[in-house]
């Protein structure tokens, strides 16, 4: 009946639930709430949303785990939501394939300019699916954002959405410095709100999968005090 985007907002504070659905009603999103995990990801099933809204601290199953159960199929955006501004719990949620997290208590406008910014990301993605080949080849390492494929020695790498768009981005300007910031902008598609701690966990655990790369002659290289670059010395 209606083209706008659907939202699955899960959260167990109805008083957060119906302030949030008021501000993305009011920018055009449908909205479906769940107040548990496990009838969150019916929800999920039934619904198909364009992107989750998914509180950390739920009943019946946790958000941590309904989100493991989301990527097992699907690689709809989600944002995670913490009550607590605990490091573990949102390195947790990046490494599980979360694309952003927000923690309570937060500026309602904010939030709603995160949703928009991560939807805007999708399309774009979807739009790549059209492309011929758009794989990046170096040594011993392919990317594809087209199909979302990553292969590593000769082996495909398990990597969440937002791994393998940082290491395609940083993989297509070799040699060139990035700040965190830009790369929150220009992979995450939102301005810098003040905490870039997202994009180390990420360089993180593309280090972690892609171990002893430097022998191929190219390198996720830390800029110190600047930022990151994937440092690539052509033969």
């Amino acid at each position: 009946m209606s083209d706008k985007q659907r939202i699955l907002l899960v959260d167990d504070d109805p008083n957060i639930s119906h302030l949030v659905r008021l501000y993305l009603e009011k920018e055009g999103f449908s909205v479906t709430e769940a107040a548990r995990g496990d009838d969150a990801l019916e929800s999920f099933r039934c619904e198909a949303p364009a992107l989750v809204l998914l509180d950390v601290m739920l009943p019946g199953m946790d958000g941590l785990q309904v989100l493991r159960e989301i990527r097992k199929t699907s690689k709809v955006p989600v944002i995670m939501l913490t009550a607590r501004d605990e490091t573990f719990d949102k390195v947790l949620g990046l490494e599980l394939g979360a694309d952003d997290y927000v923690t309570k208590p937060f500026e309602t406008k904010e939030l709603v300019a995160r949703v928009k910014a991560v939807l805007r990301r999708a399309p774009a993605a979807e739009e790549k699916q059209k492309d011929t080949d758009d794989t990046l080849r170096f040594p011993q390492l392919t990317i594809s954002l087209a199909r979302y494929e990553a292969t590593f020695e000769g082996k495909e790498l398990d990597m969440p959405p937002k791994e393998l768009e940082l290491l395609y981005y940083l993989a297509s300007h070799p040699n060139m410095v990035f700040t965190r910031e830009q790369l929150l902008e220009r992979v995450w598609g939102f301005d810098f709100f003040g905490d870039s701690r997202t994009v180390d966990v990420h360089i993180k655990r593309l280090r972690e999968k892609l171990p002893e790369c430097e022998q191929y002659g190219w390198e996720i290289h830390t800029v110190w005090r600047v930022g990151y670059k994937f440092e690539y010395k052509a033969n």
